[in-house]
């Protein structure tokens, strides 16, 4: 109970028209979440797929990062690539005499007639080798050896020479004794050794 007293507002009647309206206010539905995640994970899934085991199967792109960029960017045509020429002036022309010689110029090992020359007899005829000796020393060579061949058998006749400073005076005497060949050897202590081989006359 109050302590004011009763007034005009107190007086409420029993049976009024007016009645009150209550609202009910309806939360927000929420929408369903479990089909975004389905989509999410298929997804998922097909990139994982494509992505790792699709290569290991052999299933790959035929289409290569170059042939997109020679699709891509257009190649210029010849005649723009190819250079201008101009024509050399009449003087830029090198004269004939001018032009080195292409035909080289032969070349000789220089002769040495004080080395010493070693004869062998590798033949079955006798006085061979002083025969040949002869003929090497009238050719302006001194002698060193002249004696019978007793080392491998040859096939050949033959003229060794010890380096290079001695094969002038090996291919002039293959020429005096009609020896085509010349053999560059360091196994005789001579510098020039003829070995007579089977046939030589």
């Amino acid at each position: 109970m109050t302590k004011f007293a009763r007034d005009e507002f107190d007086r409420v009647p029993q049976s009024s028209s007016r009645q009150g309206v209550h609202r009910l206010v309806a939360s927000a539905s929420r929408p369903a979440l479990w089909p975004v995640l389905l989509l999410g994970g298929i997804a998922l899934a097909v990139g994982l797929v494509a992505f790792l085991i699709l290569p290991k199967l052999g299933f790959t792109s035929t289409t290569t990062p170059q042939a997109v960029v020679t699709a891509v960017v257009p190649q210029p045509s010849a005649a723009a690539t190819a250079p201008v020429s101009s024509p050399a002036p009449a003087s830029s022309q090198p004269s004939p005499s001018d032009t080195p010689s292409s035909a080289p110029t032969p070349t000789t090992a220089p002769l040495d007639k004080t080395a010493a020359v070693a004869v062998y007899n590798g033949t079955t005829t006798g006085g061979l080798a002083a025969r040949v000796a002869g003929v090497v020393q009238g050719g302006g060579w001194p002698l060193s050896t002249i004696a019978n061949w007793g080392g491998m058998p040859q096939q050949t006749s033959s003229v060794f020479y010890k380096g290079p400073a001695q094969k002038g005076n090996a291919e002039a005497l293959g020429k005096l004794l009609g020896i085509a060949n010349l053999v560059d050897s360091a196994e005789f202590q001579q510098p020039v050794v003829v070995i007579l081989g089977p046939g030589y006359k």
